[in-house]
Protein backbone atom coordinates (compact mmCIF):
# COMPACT_ATOMS: atom_id res chain seq x y z
CA UNK A 1 0.00 0.00 0.00
CA UNK A 2 1.36 3.62 -1.13
CA UNK A 3 1.69 5.93 1.91
CA UNK A 4 1.61 9.52 0.84
CA UNK A 5 2.74 12.07 3.61
CA UNK A 6 -0.80 14.18 3.26
CA UNK A 7 -2.78 10.81 3.52
CA UNK A 8 -3.46 11.73 6.88
CA UNK A 9 -5.74 13.92 8.97
CA UNK A 10 -4.18 16.88 9.32
CA UNK A 11 -3.61 17.86 13.57
CA UNK A 12 -4.94 20.93 14.55
CA UNK A 13 -3.69 20.80 18.25
CA UNK A 14 -0.21 22.61 17.40
CA UNK A 15 1.67 24.35 20.43
CA UNK A 16 4.40 25.91 19.34
CA UNK A 17 5.35 26.72 22.76
CA UNK A 18 5.61 22.97 23.86
CA UNK A 19 7.55 21.71 20.56
CA UNK A 20 10.17 24.20 21.20
CA UNK A 21 11.10 21.79 23.86
CA UNK A 22 13.52 19.13 23.52
CA UNK A 23 11.82 15.99 22.67
CA UNK A 24 12.93 14.41 25.28
CA UNK A 25 10.71 15.73 27.43
CA UNK A 26 7.19 14.12 28.00
CA UNK A 27 3.91 14.77 28.44
CA UNK A 28 3.08 11.14 29.41
CA UNK A 29 5.44 8.87 31.13
CA UNK A 30 3.28 5.54 30.20
CA UNK A 31 3.66 6.70 26.48
CA UNK A 32 7.44 6.82 26.73
CA UNK A 33 7.44 3.27 28.72
CA UNK A 34 4.89 2.14 25.80
CA UNK A 35 7.56 3.29 23.40
CA UNK A 36 10.70 1.48 24.85
CA UNK A 37 8.74 -1.66 25.06
CA UNK A 38 7.61 -1.66 21.49
CA UNK A 39 8.54 -4.73 19.74
CA UNK A 40 7.83 -2.94 16.24
CA UNK A 41 9.94 0.48 16.88
CA UNK A 42 13.39 0.19 14.81
CA UNK A 43 16.20 0.08 17.32
CA UNK A 44 19.11 1.74 14.67
CA UNK A 45 17.23 3.22 12.14
CA UNK A 46 16.77 7.65 13.09
CA UNK A 47 13.11 8.38 14.38
CA UNK A 48 11.62 11.01 16.79
CA UNK A 49 11.59 10.00 20.70
CA UNK A 50 7.78 10.34 19.73
CA UNK A 51 5.00 10.97 17.09
CA UNK A 52 4.86 11.49 13.53
CA UNK A 53 8.16 11.73 11.48
CA UNK A 54 8.19 12.17 7.29
CA UNK A 55 10.73 13.93 5.30
CA UNK A 56 14.73 14.25 5.56
CA UNK A 57 15.42 17.89 4.95
CA UNK A 58 18.39 19.77 4.69
CA UNK A 59 21.14 17.23 5.70
CA UNK A 60 24.40 18.92 6.03
CA UNK A 61 28.13 18.31 6.91
CA UNK A 62 28.71 21.15 9.29
CA UNK A 63 32.03 21.64 11.68
CA UNK A 64 32.94 17.91 11.29
CA UNK A 65 29.41 16.21 12.19
CA UNK A 66 25.69 14.95 10.61
CA UNK A 67 23.36 17.28 11.07
CA UNK A 68 19.69 15.61 10.43
CA UNK A 69 16.44 17.64 9.69
CA UNK A 70 13.12 16.12 9.02
CA UNK A 71 9.83 16.68 9.07
CA UNK A 72 7.66 16.45 12.57
CA UNK A 73 4.71 16.63 14.69
CA UNK A 74 5.38 17.44 17.86
CA UNK A 75 1.68 16.54 19.40
CA UNK A 76 0.45 13.30 17.90
CA UNK A 77 1.45 10.46 15.68
CA UNK A 78 -0.10 11.61 12.19
CA UNK A 79 1.09 14.33 9.81
CA UNK A 80 0.61 17.53 10.91
CA UNK A 81 1.59 21.13 11.80
CA UNK A 82 4.80 19.90 10.47
CA UNK A 83 8.33 21.44 12.59
CA UNK A 84 12.23 20.72 11.63
CA UNK A 85 13.21 18.32 14.08
CA UNK A 86 16.85 18.09 14.61
CA UNK A 87 19.31 15.37 15.34
CA UNK A 88 23.00 15.01 15.17
CA UNK A 89 25.53 12.61 14.34
CA UNK A 90 29.55 11.72 14.04
CA UNK A 91 28.63 8.74 11.87
CA UNK A 92 25.39 9.01 10.48
CA UNK A 93 23.76 5.96 12.27
CA UNK A 94 24.40 6.76 15.75
CA UNK A 95 22.28 10.08 16.34
CA UNK A 96 21.19 11.99 19.21
CA UNK A 97 18.14 14.28 19.57
CA UNK A 98 18.63 17.88 19.73
CA UNK A 99 15.70 20.66 20.43
CA UNK A 100 13.36 21.33 17.13
CA UNK A 101 15.27 23.65 15.03
CA UNK A 102 11.78 25.95 12.88
CA UNK A 103 8.77 25.74 14.18
CA UNK A 104 5.39 27.89 12.60
CA UNK A 105 5.24 31.31 13.46
CA UNK A 106 1.57 32.37 14.48
CA UNK A 107 0.08 35.28 12.04
CA UNK A 108 3.37 34.21 9.21
CA UNK A 109 3.75 32.99 6.09
CA UNK A 110 4.22 29.51 7.78
CA UNK A 111 2.29 29.87 10.45
CA UNK A 112 0.83 26.19 9.29
CA UNK A 113 3.77 24.49 8.73
CA UNK A 114 7.74 24.62 7.84
CA UNK A 115 7.67 22.25 4.62
CA UNK A 116 10.30 20.01 3.65
CA UNK A 117 13.59 22.37 2.38
CA UNK A 118 17.62 22.22 2.12
CA UNK A 119 20.58 23.60 3.57
CA UNK A 120 23.88 25.25 2.19
CA UNK A 121 26.93 26.83 3.09
CA UNK A 122 26.82 30.57 2.59
CA UNK A 123 30.50 31.71 3.17
CA UNK A 124 30.47 30.09 6.61
CA UNK A 125 26.78 30.96 8.30
CA UNK A 126 24.57 27.59 7.87
CA UNK A 127 21.24 28.75 5.31
CA UNK A 128 18.01 26.69 4.85
CA UNK A 129 15.72 27.43 2.36
CA UNK A 130 12.26 25.47 3.28
CA UNK A 131 8.79 26.15 2.26
CA UNK A 132 6.45 27.55 4.40
CA UNK A 133 2.59 27.44 4.51
CA UNK A 134 -0.67 29.39 5.50
CA UNK A 135 -4.28 28.50 5.18
CA UNK A 136 -5.67 30.61 2.46
CA UNK A 137 -8.62 30.92 0.51
CA UNK A 138 -9.28 28.27 -2.45
CA UNK A 139 -8.06 30.18 -5.21
CA UNK A 140 -5.41 31.62 -3.58
CA UNK A 141 -4.17 28.34 -2.80
CA UNK A 142 -1.28 26.36 -3.78
CA UNK A 143 -1.91 23.25 -2.36
CA UNK A 144 -4.96 21.39 -2.73
CA UNK A 145 -5.11 17.78 -2.26
CA UNK A 146 -9.28 17.29 -1.30
CA UNK A 147 -7.99 17.88 2.53
CA UNK A 148 -6.05 21.21 2.73
CA UNK A 149 -5.62 24.81 1.18
CA UNK A 150 -2.32 26.21 1.61
CA UNK A 151 -0.23 28.55 -0.20
CA UNK A 152 3.14 27.86 -0.38
CA UNK A 153 6.12 30.61 0.03
CA UNK A 154 9.76 29.71 -0.13
CA UNK A 155 11.91 31.33 3.20
CA UNK A 156 14.85 31.70 4.27
CA UNK A 157 16.47 30.93 7.98
CA UNK A 158 20.10 31.37 8.91
CA UNK A 159 21.95 30.03 12.10
CA UNK A 160 25.67 31.30 13.62
CA UNK A 161 25.36 28.77 16.32
CA UNK A 162 28.15 26.30 15.64
CA UNK A 163 26.03 23.50 16.79
CA UNK A 164 23.03 24.59 14.51
CA UNK A 165 20.52 25.00 17.68
CA UNK A 166 19.44 28.64 17.06
CA UNK A 167 18.03 30.09 13.73
CA UNK A 168 16.78 32.87 12.40
CA UNK A 169 13.86 33.33 10.15
CA UNK A 170 14.72 36.25 7.26
CA UNK A 171 11.48 39.01 7.47
CA UNK A 172 9.68 37.62 4.66
CA UNK A 173 9.35 35.03 2.17
CA UNK A 174 12.00 34.90 -0.42
CA UNK A 175 10.17 33.42 -3.54
CA UNK A 176 6.49 33.71 -3.70
CA UNK A 177 3.85 31.21 -6.24
CA UNK A 178 4.13 31.98 -9.72
CA UNK A 179 0.48 33.08 -10.67
CA UNK A 180 0.59 30.63 -14.10
CA UNK A 181 -2.99 28.60 -14.11
CA UNK A 182 -3.39 24.94 -13.22
CA UNK A 183 -0.59 24.99 -10.84
CA UNK A 184 -0.73 21.88 -8.79
CA UNK A 185 1.88 22.52 -5.94
CA UNK A 186 5.11 24.82 -5.33
CA UNK A 187 7.31 23.25 -2.37
CA UNK A 188 10.15 21.26 -1.49
CA UNK A 189 13.34 23.27 -2.61
CA UNK A 190 17.00 22.05 -3.24
CA UNK A 191 19.78 24.29 -3.96
CA UNK A 192 22.90 24.33 -5.72
CA UNK A 193 26.10 26.72 -6.10
CA UNK A 194 27.87 27.30 -9.82
CA UNK A 195 29.68 30.00 -10.71
CA UNK A 196 29.37 32.28 -8.18
CA UNK A 197 25.58 31.72 -8.07
CA UNK A 198 23.01 29.71 -6.42
CA UNK A 199 20.34 28.12 -8.54
CA UNK A 200 17.30 26.63 -6.98
CA UNK A 201 14.50 24.06 -7.94
CA UNK A 202 11.57 24.01 -6.86
CA UNK A 203 8.75 21.03 -7.14
CA UNK A 204 5.83 22.23 -9.11
CA UNK A 205 3.81 20.99 -12.24
CA UNK A 206 0.36 21.46 -14.16
CA UNK A 207 -2.92 20.19 -14.19
CA UNK A 208 -2.94 17.76 -16.81
CA UNK A 209 0.62 18.42 -17.90
CA UNK A 210 2.51 16.44 -15.26
CA UNK A 211 5.26 17.41 -12.62
CA UNK A 212 7.66 19.79 -13.51
CA UNK A 213 10.97 21.37 -11.45
CA UNK A 214 10.93 24.94 -11.75
CA UNK A 215 14.52 27.12 -11.71
CA UNK A 216 15.54 30.18 -10.09
CA UNK A 217 18.80 32.14 -9.59
CA UNK A 218 20.22 34.12 -7.29
CA UNK A 219 23.48 35.88 -5.99
CA UNK A 220 22.42 36.25 -2.53
CA UNK A 221 19.68 33.51 -1.60
CA UNK A 222 17.65 36.20 -1.13
CA UNK A 223 16.45 37.84 -4.44
CA UNK A 224 15.46 35.48 -6.87
CA UNK A 225 14.91 35.17 -10.80
CA UNK A 226 13.12 32.76 -12.29
CA UNK A 227 14.42 30.94 -15.36
CA UNK A 228 12.29 28.17 -16.80
CA UNK A 229 11.39 24.73 -16.10
CA UNK A 230 14.57 22.91 -15.24
CA UNK A 231 12.61 19.35 -16.42
CA UNK A 232 9.32 18.30 -16.68
CA UNK A 233 7.29 14.98 -16.79
CA UNK A 234 3.33 14.14 -18.60
CA UNK A 235 0.40 13.11 -16.86
CA UNK A 236 -0.42 9.75 -15.58
CA UNK A 237 -4.02 10.11 -17.68
CA UNK A 238 -5.66 9.54 -14.31
CA UNK A 239 -7.85 11.60 -12.63
CA UNK A 240 -7.00 12.70 -9.03
CA UNK A 241 -8.09 14.91 -6.10
CA UNK A 242 -4.50 15.39 -4.86
CA UNK A 243 -2.20 15.68 -8.05
CA UNK A 244 0.69 14.14 -6.50
CA UNK A 245 -1.19 10.75 -6.86
CA UNK A 246 -1.59 11.56 -10.77
CA UNK A 247 2.13 12.67 -11.57
CA UNK A 248 1.07 16.08 -11.77
CA UNK A 249 2.83 17.38 -8.87
CA UNK A 250 6.56 16.32 -8.12
CA UNK A 251 7.53 16.64 -4.53
CA UNK A 252 10.94 16.71 -2.78
CA UNK A 253 13.16 16.91 -6.36
CA UNK A 254 16.99 16.68 -6.12
CA UNK A 255 19.48 17.28 -8.41
CA UNK A 256 23.22 17.15 -8.73
CA UNK A 257 26.11 15.78 -10.60
CA UNK A 258 27.22 12.29 -10.18
CA UNK A 259 30.29 11.15 -12.51
CA UNK A 260 30.11 12.22 -16.11
CA UNK A 261 26.61 12.82 -15.44
CA UNK A 262 23.36 14.27 -13.79
CA UNK A 263 20.83 13.26 -11.70
CA UNK A 264 17.28 14.09 -11.33
CA UNK A 265 15.41 12.61 -8.35
CA UNK A 266 12.09 13.29 -7.38
CA UNK A 267 8.53 11.67 -5.96
CA UNK A 268 5.54 11.47 -7.16
CA UNK A 269 2.38 8.69 -7.70
CA UNK A 270 3.75 7.31 -4.77
CA UNK A 271 7.28 6.01 -5.43
CA UNK A 272 10.26 8.05 -6.22
CA UNK A 273 11.91 8.31 -9.67
CA UNK A 274 15.44 8.55 -10.87
CA UNK A 275 16.58 10.09 -13.94
CA UNK A 276 20.14 10.49 -15.17
CA UNK A 277 21.04 12.75 -18.55
CA UNK A 278 22.67 15.81 -19.46
CA UNK A 279 22.73 19.40 -18.26
CA UNK A 280 23.01 22.09 -20.68
CA UNK A 281 25.36 24.36 -19.10
CA UNK A 282 24.30 27.36 -21.27
CA UNK A 283 20.11 26.99 -20.83
CA UNK A 284 20.42 25.14 -17.92
CA UNK A 285 17.95 22.26 -19.20
CA UNK A 286 17.97 18.93 -17.99
CA UNK A 287 18.39 16.28 -20.78
CA UNK A 288 16.60 13.20 -19.06
CA UNK A 289 18.26 10.14 -20.72
CA UNK A 290 17.88 7.07 -18.45
CA UNK A 291 14.77 6.50 -16.17
CA UNK A 292 13.81 4.02 -13.18
CA UNK A 293 12.53 3.98 -9.81
CA UNK A 294 14.75 4.54 -6.92
CA UNK A 295 12.96 2.03 -4.62
CA UNK A 296 10.03 -0.31 -5.10
CA UNK A 297 8.67 -0.31 -1.81
CA UNK A 298 8.04 2.12 1.25
CA UNK A 299 10.46 4.57 0.42
CA UNK A 300 9.52 8.09 -0.76
CA UNK A 301 10.84 12.13 -0.12
CA UNK A 302 14.33 11.02 -0.65
CA UNK A 303 16.91 13.98 -0.11
CA UNK A 304 21.04 13.83 -0.78
CA UNK A 305 24.10 15.36 0.48
CA UNK A 306 27.34 15.07 0.10
CA UNK A 307 29.76 13.41 3.25
CA UNK A 308 33.34 14.13 4.68
CA UNK A 309 34.65 12.40 1.94
CA UNK A 310 32.75 13.77 -1.67
CA UNK A 311 29.88 10.77 -1.35
CA UNK A 312 26.55 11.10 -2.65
CA UNK A 313 24.62 10.09 0.52
CA UNK A 314 20.78 9.44 -0.17
CA UNK A 315 18.28 9.54 2.55
CA UNK A 316 14.62 8.47 2.71
CA UNK A 317 11.62 8.57 4.65
CA UNK A 318 10.22 5.14 5.18
CA UNK A 319 6.16 5.43 6.13
CA UNK A 320 3.73 3.08 8.05
CA UNK A 321 2.05 0.83 5.93
CA UNK A 322 -0.32 0.35 8.57
CA UNK A 323 -3.73 1.28 9.64
CA UNK A 324 -3.39 4.85 11.05
CA UNK A 325 -5.81 3.99 13.92
CA UNK A 326 -2.49 1.67 14.70
CA UNK A 327 0.02 3.72 14.62
CA UNK A 328 -1.53 6.70 16.12
CA UNK A 329 -2.13 4.27 18.98
CA UNK A 330 1.19 3.13 19.24
CA UNK A 331 2.65 6.62 19.44
CA UNK A 332 5.02 6.83 16.89
CA UNK A 333 4.95 7.00 13.31
CA UNK A 334 8.15 6.85 10.40
CA UNK A 335 11.53 6.37 10.24
CA UNK A 336 14.72 7.00 8.09
CA UNK A 337 16.19 5.02 6.08
CA UNK A 338 19.82 4.34 6.21
CA UNK A 339 22.25 6.08 4.49
CA UNK A 340 23.15 4.80 0.72
CA UNK A 341 25.96 6.17 -1.69
CA UNK A 342 25.09 6.70 -5.04
CA UNK A 343 27.10 6.21 -7.95
CA UNK A 344 26.25 5.67 -11.52
CA UNK A 345 26.87 3.02 -13.71
CA UNK A 346 28.74 3.36 -17.08
CA UNK A 347 25.56 3.24 -18.99
CA UNK A 348 23.61 6.43 -16.80
CA UNK A 349 22.14 3.32 -14.26
CA UNK A 350 21.72 5.05 -10.70
CA UNK A 351 23.35 1.98 -8.37
CA UNK A 352 23.63 2.25 -4.72
CA UNK A 353 25.02 1.10 -1.74
CA UNK A 354 24.61 1.12 1.91
CA UNK A 355 27.12 3.27 3.66
CA UNK A 356 30.26 1.64 5.12
CA UNK A 357 29.37 3.44 8.61
CA UNK A 358 26.48 0.98 9.19
CA UNK A 359 29.15 -1.54 9.43
CA UNK A 360 29.53 -0.11 13.40
CA UNK A 361 26.11 -1.38 14.34
CA UNK A 362 27.79 -5.38 13.83
CA UNK A 363 27.49 -7.03 16.75
CA UNK A 364 27.82 -10.87 16.12
CA UNK A 365 29.30 -12.72 13.16
CA UNK A 366 27.70 -15.79 11.05
CA UNK A 367 29.20 -16.80 7.87
CA UNK A 368 28.70 -20.14 5.34
CA UNK A 369 31.30 -21.00 3.14
CA UNK A 370 30.95 -21.04 -0.62
CA UNK A 371 29.43 -24.59 -1.41
CA UNK A 372 26.81 -26.65 -3.67
CA UNK A 373 24.24 -28.17 -1.71
CA UNK A 374 20.55 -29.25 -1.38
CA UNK A 375 18.13 -26.74 0.59
CA UNK A 376 18.16 -29.26 3.31
CA UNK A 377 21.95 -29.61 3.34
CA UNK A 378 21.94 -25.54 3.85
CA UNK A 379 19.31 -25.68 6.08
CA UNK A 380 21.39 -27.22 9.06
CA UNK A 381 24.68 -25.24 8.39
CA UNK A 382 22.01 -22.32 8.40
CA UNK A 383 20.33 -23.37 11.83
CA UNK A 384 23.55 -21.58 13.20
CA UNK A 385 22.39 -17.95 12.08
CA UNK A 386 19.71 -16.40 15.04
CA UNK A 387 18.92 -13.22 14.73
CA UNK A 388 17.57 -11.98 18.22
CA UNK A 389 15.16 -8.76 17.98
CA UNK A 390 14.68 -8.60 14.49
CA UNK A 391 17.98 -6.60 14.41
CA UNK A 392 19.84 -8.23 11.57
CA UNK A 393 22.38 -7.81 8.37
CA UNK A 394 22.72 -10.07 6.08
CA UNK A 395 24.36 -10.68 2.56
CA UNK A 396 24.13 -13.01 0.20
CA UNK A 397 25.36 -14.11 -3.19
CA UNK A 398 24.06 -17.08 -5.51
CA UNK A 399 24.06 -18.25 -9.20
CA UNK A 400 21.31 -20.78 -8.66
CA UNK A 401 17.34 -19.78 -10.25
CA UNK A 402 15.00 -20.46 -9.22
CA UNK A 403 15.67 -20.02 -5.32
CA UNK A 404 13.48 -19.24 -2.38
CA UNK A 405 14.99 -17.29 -0.08
CA UNK A 406 12.96 -16.64 3.65
CA UNK A 407 13.11 -15.40 7.23
CA UNK A 408 10.91 -17.20 9.55
CA UNK A 409 10.66 -17.33 13.54
CA UNK A 410 8.34 -19.90 15.73
CA UNK A 411 5.50 -17.73 14.73
CA UNK A 412 5.97 -18.10 10.93
CA UNK A 413 7.38 -16.15 8.19
CA UNK A 414 8.70 -12.30 8.58
CA UNK A 415 10.51 -11.71 5.11
CA UNK A 416 10.85 -13.48 1.82
CA UNK A 417 12.34 -13.16 -1.63
CA UNK A 418 11.40 -15.32 -4.57
CA UNK A 419 13.51 -15.43 -7.78
CA UNK A 420 12.71 -17.02 -11.13
CA UNK A 421 14.12 -17.34 -14.25
CA UNK A 422 13.10 -14.92 -17.05
CA UNK A 423 14.79 -15.72 -20.00
CA UNK A 424 18.32 -15.30 -20.54
CA UNK A 425 19.20 -11.81 -19.44
CA UNK A 426 17.04 -11.03 -16.01
CA UNK A 427 14.86 -12.46 -13.45
CA UNK A 428 12.18 -12.17 -11.83
CA UNK A 429 12.40 -11.17 -7.99
CA UNK A 430 9.34 -11.16 -5.53
CA UNK A 431 10.49 -9.40 -2.32
CA UNK A 432 7.01 -9.70 0.20
CA UNK A 433 4.89 -9.81 -3.05
CA UNK A 434 6.53 -6.66 -4.51
CA UNK A 435 7.95 -7.69 -7.65
CA UNK A 436 10.76 -6.35 -10.15
CA UNK A 437 12.72 -7.43 -12.96
CA UNK A 438 16.46 -7.58 -12.35
CA UNK A 439 18.96 -7.60 -15.27
CA UNK A 440 21.76 -10.31 -14.94
CA UNK A 441 25.43 -9.85 -15.73
CA UNK A 442 27.27 -12.52 -17.35
CA UNK A 443 27.85 -14.40 -14.33
CA UNK A 444 24.24 -14.72 -13.75
CA UNK A 445 24.14 -14.20 -10.11
CA UNK A 446 22.20 -12.61 -7.72
CA UNK A 447 23.30 -10.27 -4.82
CA UNK A 448 21.08 -9.16 -2.01
CA UNK A 449 22.45 -7.00 1.09
CA UNK A 450 19.25 -6.62 3.48
CA UNK A 451 18.98 -4.93 6.80
CA UNK A 452 16.54 -5.69 9.25
CA UNK A 453 15.14 -3.77 12.01
CA UNK A 454 11.98 -4.55 14.37
CA UNK A 455 9.17 -4.12 11.17
CA UNK A 456 11.73 -1.95 8.96
CA UNK A 457 13.48 -4.59 6.28
CA UNK A 458 15.50 -2.81 3.43
CA UNK A 459 17.28 -4.43 0.75
CA UNK A 460 19.57 -3.48 -2.16
CA UNK A 461 19.48 -6.07 -5.22
CA UNK A 462 22.85 -6.33 -7.67
CA UNK A 463 23.51 -2.96 -5.89
CA UNK A 464 20.93 -1.21 -8.56
CA UNK A 465 17.31 -2.41 -7.11
CA UNK A 466 16.27 -1.50 -3.75
CA UNK A 467 12.80 -2.90 -1.92
CA UNK A 468 12.08 -1.15 1.41
CA UNK A 469 9.33 -2.98 3.11
CA UNK A 470 7.34 -3.14 5.98
CA UNK A 471 6.26 -5.97 8.75
CA UNK A 472 4.18 -5.51 11.90
CA UNK A 473 3.78 -8.82 13.89
CA UNK A 474 5.49 -9.03 16.93
CA UNK A 475 8.26 -11.38 16.89
CA UNK A 476 8.54 -15.24 18.59
CA UNK A 477 12.07 -16.22 19.03
CA UNK A 478 14.83 -15.86 16.52
CA UNK A 479 15.26 -15.27 13.17
CA UNK A 480 16.42 -18.00 11.09
CA UNK A 481 17.47 -18.40 7.56
CA UNK A 482 16.08 -20.60 4.92
CA UNK A 483 16.50 -21.36 1.17
CA UNK A 484 14.56 -23.44 -0.79
CA UNK A 485 13.33 -24.01 -4.78
CA UNK A 486 16.52 -25.75 -6.28
CA UNK A 487 17.76 -29.13 -5.06
CA UNK A 488 21.70 -28.10 -6.00
CA UNK A 489 21.50 -24.37 -4.51
CA UNK A 490 25.46 -22.72 -5.47
CA UNK A 491 26.06 -20.55 -2.71
CA UNK A 492 28.89 -18.27 -3.38
CA UNK A 493 28.90 -15.98 0.23
CA UNK A 494 26.40 -15.60 2.97
CA UNK A 495 27.25 -14.05 5.90
CA UNK A 496 25.16 -12.51 8.63
CA UNK A 497 25.38 -10.46 11.92
CA UNK A 498 23.41 -9.54 14.71
CA UNK A 499 23.43 -5.92 15.20
CA UNK A 500 23.33 -3.33 18.20
CA UNK A 501 20.79 -0.77 18.30
CA UNK A 502 21.96 2.73 18.91
CA UNK A 503 20.72 3.61 21.89
CA UNK A 504 19.38 2.00 24.81
CA UNK A 505 16.03 2.72 24.77
CA UNK A 506 14.93 3.02 21.15
CA UNK A 507 15.93 6.34 20.47
CA UNK A 508 13.29 7.81 23.18
CA UNK A 509 15.57 10.05 24.38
Amino acid sequence: MRILRRDFVRTLSASSAWASLPPFLWKSEDLRERLVADPLRPQYHLLPAKNWMNDPNGPIHWNGRYHMFFQYNPNTAVWGDMHWAHAVSDDMIHWRHLPVALAPTPGWDDADGCFTGSAADDHGTATVLYTGVKSCAPEQATLRDGVHNFREVQCLATSSDPQLLTWNKWGQPVIQPPSEPGLTGFRDPFLWREDNQWYLGVGSGLAKQGGRVLLYRSKDLRAWEYLHPLASGKWTGKESINPVESGEMWECPDFFPLGKKHVLLYSTAGQVIWESGELDPKEHVFHSERRGTLDHGAYYAQKTQLDAKGNRILWGWIPETRPEAEFSAAGWAGCMALPRILSIHSEGVLEMRFASEAKTLRAKSFAIPPQRADSSQLGHAMDEIQIENLAGEITWKSDSLPAAFTLADRGGFWWSAKLEPKGAASAMLSVNGIPLDVPLGPKREIEFHLFLDASVAELICNSKHAVTTRYYRKPDGPLRIRVSDNDRLALTSLAAWQLRPISPDRLTT
